[in-house]
């Protein structure tokens, strides 16, 4: 793998300013273009095994109509584990959420087919056994992607909201949150991404995808991180008990969250 994933990525205040204030920012390159281009076909070699082999990875909902994801896929290949594991990404996001350090919650490769479904919106919170409020997600697309194939959109300054109702993703979320954002004017921003860029996005911070309009894949390799130091939380819906089971096995509510699969990736300290 190219040396840059070792390599510093230079994070400004004002950047810092931006996703604090918008619970989102897009970073240009990210990753290099070489790296992308080594990465891409293993991940997305283990994303169409798994389709075909029709695992479920212990989800509740079936999301196949919007995207087919796949989990922890830095556990199936050493050079994907470098990428995912790099301390160029888990610098981003700890700086991002001012905090000293992060560990891993977990990665997901994510494809949408052409013609797949829009993703309703929805908070990634909602989701998670994790008693803290730094926790951040990088979005990085393998392969240019553009509005029309089912890139990322995001409520400005949503991730502060504390009012919303607490849902999975479905149609009634989509419903629900299309009438709050009409509501409360929300202002929506959406991206268009090259391969390696990379979207971070707040847990709590509202966002959704197109619908591949186009005749290509949308390929995205997502990583989940949070704050050293965070605990389960006492889970009180039956997604977070089941992404307790099968992110933190093993471990109970008011436990640090710092199970075998939850690696510190970077560190201040």
């Amino acid at each position: 793998m190219n040396q840059s994933l070792s390599t510093m990525y230079p994070i400004s205040q004002d950047q810092i300013g931006q996703y604090q204030r918008d619970g989102h920012i897009l970073l240009k390159n990210v990753a290099a273009q070489e790296d992308v281009k080594v990465i891409r076909p293993l991940i997305i070699g283990i994303v169409d095994g798994v389709a075909k082999a029709g695992e479920t990875q212990g989800r509740i909902s079936d999301y196949s109509k919007m995207f087919t994801q796949t989990t922890n896929v830095w556990r199936k290949n050493e050079l994907i584990r470098e990428f995912i594991f790099a301390d160029r990404f888990a610098r981003i996001a700890a700086d991002l959420m001012g905090v000293n350090g992060v560990r891993l919650y977990h990665d997901q490769a994510l494809v949408k087919e052409p013609g797949g479904k829009p993703t309703p919106w929805h908070q990634d919170y909602y989701y998670w056994p994790l008693a803290t409020e730094h926790a951040i997600t990088m979005w990085m697309p393998l392969v240019d992607v553009t509005t029309e194939m089912g890139s990322m959109s995001f409520v400005q300054g949503s991730h502060v909201e504390s009012a919303y109702e607490q849902l999975p993703i479905s149609e009634t979320s989509q419903e629900y949150f299309e009438r709050v954002i009409k509501n409360q004017n929300g202002k929506i921003r959406s991206y268009s991404l090259n391969a390696g860029d990379a979207t971070f996005h707040s847990g709590r911070a509202l966002h959704s995808a197109h619908a591949n309009a186009s005749s290509r894949r949308r390929e995205v390799i997502t990583v989940i991180y949070y704050a050293d130091g965070t605990r389960i939380m006492e889970l009180d819906n039956q997604h977070r008990k089941v992404d307790m089971q099968v992110f933190h096995p093993g471990q109970m509510p008011g436990e640090l969250a710092a199970s075998e699969l939850n690696p510190l990736l970077f560190s201040r300290l």
